[in-house]
């Protein structure tokens, strides 16, 4: 029995990391992680996490792991870490840097938004993610105007903008096509009640004015028409748009 038990003590894994300062750790992560070897530095990471508890390092490798699960692929994984270091250390230094990964991982979430839009009924694609992902940027603009990370978020922001406005043109275009013009009018509002200095916002408008005219709406196709019209002058919709008759 204790030879068995002497048997399993010596297959016990053994930690590589055990005489490790935790700056040496935290040093073997970086190098581990900037070979490639996303595997092992994510495990470094976790062992520095626990040994360097309750000082900025451990908080610094927590989002190093975060990054890597990113990177990984690891999406839901990466945000849980992320979130929790929100919640858990709002004080932090890294705290701009923790917004703005919060903000990457959903911007990267299936931000091609319109991959595979055919196989999908369009009313049901979820955009949560890039809303969330333009409210960490947001958060961060607010809270940390000076920031390194402030003028790319800015500009992810803008794309974020523009991509949800083109969505949901999209979408009443759909709509529209399908003879749903009620519903091509609902979601051509709504992106002009969102995103008014959206690009988007340019055929919105001209969904709006062909939707009413088929619902026999004269007075509002006329109104849109209007706007359409001053807004854009040179707009190509213009002319393809149906007028009082």
């Amino acid at each position: 029995m204790l030879a068995g038990l002497l048997a399993a003590c010596s297959n016990t894994p053994k930690d590589e990391t055990a005489g490790m300062s935790v700056e040496k750790l935290y040093s073997e992560a970086k190098e581990e992680a900037a070979a490639g070897s996303y595997e092992r530095a994510a495990k470094l990471y976790e062992r520095l996490e626990g040994r360097a508890a309750g000082t900025l390092l451990s908080q610094q490798a927590q989002l190093e792991r975060a990054y890597i699960n990113y990177r990984t692929g690891e999406k839901a994984q990466a945000l849980a870490i992320v979130e929790r270091f929100i919640k858990l250390h709002p004080t932090s230094p890294a705290f701009d840097y923790a917004l703005y990964l919060q903000g990457v991982i959903n911007f990267n979430d299936n931000l091609g938004i319109f991959g595979n839009l055919a196989n999908q009924d369009l009313s049901e694609r979820d955009q949560q993610a890039s809303r969330d992902s333009y409210q960490s940027f947001k958060q961060l603009i607010e809270q940390f105007p000076k920031s390194k990370y402030t003028p790319d978020a800015t500009v992810r922001m803008r794309y974020i903008v523009n991509s949800l406005a083109a969505y949901e043109v999209h979408v009443a275009r759909y709509y529209y096509r399908r003879g749903a013009y009620l519903a091509a009018v609902n979601r051509a509002q709504q992106t002009l009640q969102e995103f008014q200095q959206a690009p988007a916002a340019e055929e919105a408008l001209a969904i709006m004015v062909q939707s009413y005219d088929k619902l026999g709406l004269d007075q509002l196709r006329d109104d849109a028409n209007r706007v359409l019209r001053k807004n854009f002058p040179n707009s190509s919709f213009i002319a393809a748009a149906p007028t009082k008759k």
